[in-house]
């Protein structure tokens, strides 16, 4: 086992994973940016390298600087976390360049997975069932009409080397497809200096189903319960819950066996979480493959009871997984949602600013909040707006939506504006509660109606002063 790691990344992720090491006895050095001096991953950490200026491709994107601190603090191993680096498989080569070890699939699997194309070819050959769509790259608006006319409106153009939201265009007829072409492909060209492209079918009433697993040296793979992760907003997730309460225990071992085949058919390394899309009848086509540990793992580690970085530290050095197949049960329900510095009633316009006060209701059984923040940090303007993770498992879902309502009714955060009333207005939806909400109900149905509520009220507070 390695007795000192490196964190490559800030912020929650950072903390969690420090916190890991710490409870296995390794020593964890931190890398910090010169805007997260004072951040709680640097204090939490053993030791701590700045890496360069504010600005992610100074500093966590930085590739040598943080080479050359994991070099000099003499850590043997780098945890990427997610986000920066987690999926860069460059990073990963050069890691094994300098013996240091890199806490994730090995560097081939993660340019493999990271193309979509790509990705998509292996999942076919593996026996996984695709989303109807192009065979290999679109390299022109014609060809990608002529494919479109052949499995039928609405499509999904997607950038090959895509991620975040960018390179990606809904196209609901013919006339409407080369203006969004040329968008999407130069978009994908400035955000990934990569500009090819290719298409999906877009499956109406779906839902976004993904399934975390683990696979070691020795050939050795699991799957843990699912995750329901159909509430988003701009391609982002914002609700995440395990297991999904529509799934079969008949669908849920088809899932886990299609996601095991897949795995074994990249000799994948460590854990990851394949992206599925699930349609009325539970059927399941894989979507893409993240390479890395998800922000929504908490939730897994909920209903298991497994901590999954510790799993990771264990097969990254080397061993065999230290759980198999029979050991991870779900038990219960847990469900997580992001907090976000921003402004939902302003368009989620980003917030940024000191933290004043900060309350965080633990207590009770069922109950996690992960977070980096402590009264009088600063959120800066330059990294991702989620600031905390507040997750809650109860025996059944009813229960974990009942404690995760009370958490965020507690929740004290001043000085930042965030989404937490956005989140409770959702937990108080009747749709929601049902779990019958598929993956466009969140911006098509929801939004719309919470805004126009928002704008009632702030008519009626007008009239009565």
């Amino acid at each position: 086992m390695f007795t000192k790691v490196l964190v490559a990344n800030r912020g929650e992720i950072a903390v969690r994973i420090i916190r890991s090491l710490r409870e296995q006895g390794i020593k964890a050095v931190a890398i910090y940016s010169t805007a997260d001096r004072d951040s709680l991953h640097v204090q939490l950490a053993d030791e701590a390298v700045c890496v360069g200026g504010p600005r992610p491709q100074d500093s966590y994107l930085n590739m040598k600087n943080i080479l050359a601190a994991a070099i000099g603090t003499g850590a043997q191993a780098i945890h990427p976390g997610f986000g920066f680096l987690s999926e860069n498989a460059t990073f990963a080569q050069m890691c094994d360049a300098v013996g240091i070890t890199f806490i994730g699939p090995k560097a081939a699997t993660i340019d493999l997975m990271g193309n979509k194309e790509h990705a998509r070819e292996q999942m076919q050959k593996a026996g996984v069932p695709v989303i109807p769509g192009s065979d290999g790259y679109v390299q022109d608006a014609q060809t990608a009409l002529a494919v479109a006319n052949k499995i039928g409106y609405p499509i999904l153009l997607k950038a090959a080397a895509g991620g975040g939201g960018k390179g990606i265009r809904k196209i609901e007829q013919a006339s409407d497809l080369e203006k969004a072409f040329s968008e999407a492909q130069a978009e994908a060209r400035v955000s990934f200096n990569d500009d090819r492209m290719y298409l999906e079918k877009i499956m109406e009433n779906v839902k976004h189903i993904e399934v975390q697993v683990f696979r070691d040296r020795f050939g050795n793979a699991v799957y843990f319960p699912e995750r329901d992760c159909s509430l988003q907003r701009n391609k982002q997730k914002v609700i995440e819950e395990s297991p999904c309460s529509l799934i079969s225990e008949d669908k849920r071992r088809e899932l886990g066996e299609i996601a095991v085949r897949a795995v074994n058919g990249i000799d994948y390394l460590n854990t990851g979480t394949l992206e599925f899309l699930m349609d009325q009848d539970q059927n399941f086509y894989f979507m893409e493959m993240n390479t890395r540990i998800q922000v929504e793992h908490t939730v897994t580690e909920m209903v298991t009871g497994i901590d999954l970085v510790k799993a990771q530290l264990v097969v990254a050095a080397g061993e065999a997984l230290p759980f198999a197949q029979a050991d991870i049960k779900a038990q219960g329900v847990a469900i997580e949602c992001r907090i976000n510095a921003e402004d939902p009633k302003r368009g989620f316009f980003p917030s940024t600013g000191k933290v004043t006060y900060l309350y965080l209701p633990v207590g009770n059984l069922g109950m996690r909040i992960d977070t980096a923040l402590y009264p009088g940090v600063t959120v800066s303007p330059y990294y991702d707006s989620m600031v905390a993770k507040v997750i809650a498992h109860g025996n059944d879902r009813q229960e974990a939506i009942s404690r995760l309502r009370r958490l965020l009714n507690e929740m004290v955060i001043t000085g930042i504006t965030t989404n937490q009333n956005f989140h409770l207005a959702i937990l108080n939806d009747p749709v929601f509660n049902e779990a019958t909400f598929t993956t466009n109900y969140l911006e098509q149905e929801f939004l719309p109606r919470w805004k126009g509520e928002l704008a009632s009220e702030t008519l009626q507070g007008e009239k009565h002063p």
